[in-house]
This record gives structure tokens, sequence and C-alpha cells, in this order.
């Protein structure tokens, strides 16, 4: 009886050892993924060629300041987001969603499009990474894709773009980013899975994003 009594008590012991092992390993999860890095997958090509669909990224959570968690108050600044960040964020329509965009102005800055080209403060802004792949260029007070402003961005909010210019829904269409709903700032392809080929993009792994 003494035996079996003893066998008990050790299997609870390791039972709970297991328990509290799992119970830490998913706090740590948690506090990892509210404070310092997550994950998240590249659905849609309005990011390319930066950015492929089926890329996996990951987004530095702290780089713009510790947030307490739901309430998206920021309790400890780091930097702000600069011009040229790649940026997570909730996207103001839907706030359920995620959308990764480039920032391509920050508060007080004057925006304008003009014939495809971003003029930053009266000058042109140079952009080697984005692409234009529609040569139709549609008139200023048609829509905003090609032509808009000169609007200026408000203070603690930023005015995005994908890098794939004439194939991005972002702020020419629907307006600013509130600096409290963004998540972090995109810093590394860590996965990238091609779906028509059915094949990895060895060669994107480790990328840093820039």
């Amino acid at each position: 009886m003494a035996v079996e009594k003893e066998v008990r008590v050790k299997q609870k012991s390791r039972l709970r050892e297991n328990v509290e092992a799992i119970l830490v390993a998913v706090l740590l999860a948690l506090f990892i993924r509210t404070f310092i890095v997550q994950a998240f997958k590249i659905p849609s090509g309005s990011m390319k060629q930066t950015l492929q669909i089926g890329d996996h990224i990951l987004v530095s959570k702290f780089v713009y300041g510790v947030k307490l968690p739901f309430l998206q108050k920021v309790i400890i600044p780091v930097k702000k987001p600069r011009r040229g960040d790649i940026i997570v964020f909730k996207f103001p329509v839907e706030p359920e969603k995620d959308f990764i965009k480039r920032v391509v102005g920050i508060p007080g800055d004057i925006l304008e499009g003009r014939n495809k080209q971003i003029f930053v403060n009266g000058e042109p802004l140079v952009e080697q990474y984005a692409i234009k792949t529609d040569p139709h260029v549609y008139p200023k007070g048609m829509q905003t894709r090609d032509n808009f402003g000169p609007i200026t961005v408000p203070e603690n909010a930023l005015f995005v773009m994908g890098d794939n210019r004439d194939q991005s829904f972002d702020s020419r269409f629907w307006g600013f980013v509130d600096m409290k709903v963004v998540s972090g700032k995109a810093f590394m392809i860590y996965w990238s899975w091609d779906k028509d080929s059915f094949g990895v993009r060895w060669g994107r792994i480790g990328q840093i994003l820039k």
C-alpha cells in the first residue's frame, strides 16, 4: 500500500510539473506575441515586389513603444514611425483586419500625387521600392489613385501606401492611419510559400525588410 501511495504521489507530482510547464510556455508565448514580436502572413499583392503573397513576416511590437493590451495606450515610448517604415496596423474601416503598408507621410507632411509621382513637402519622393504596372493615368477628380492632394497629415496620424502602387487599397482611398492602431514594424521574412508552384521560396527566407 505504501508503495502504491508513493507511486500516486509521484504521478501527481509529474502531472503538476507538466501542467506548470505548459502554463509557463503559454504565458511566455502570449507575452512575446503581445509585447515583443508577432508573425503575420501576406494575403495580397499590394506590397509587391517587396512582399509576395505567401510571405510570412515578423513584426516588432515594441519598436514604437510598449502598449497596454486592448487599450492601445503607449506606456513606454521608444520612437515614432518614419517615412519608409513598413508597418502593420488595424484597418480603420474594418478594425478586425490587419493591413500592411509603407509609411509615406508623417505628421505635418504635405502630400500630393501628380500623375503617379508622390511629392512630400513639395519635393518628389524617391521610391526605389515602388512599382507601377498600369500605364493608364486617372485624372484628378476621377479617382485618387494617380492624382490627389495636396493634403496635410494630421497630428498622431500616418499616410500609408502599398509598394504595388496601381494595385493597393491605401490612404489615397480611405484616409489616414491613427498611430494608436499601429501594431508594429515589419522587419524580416521568416518563411515564404508559393501556392502557384507549390514550393518554398528559399531565397526569400531570412530577408531583412527595407
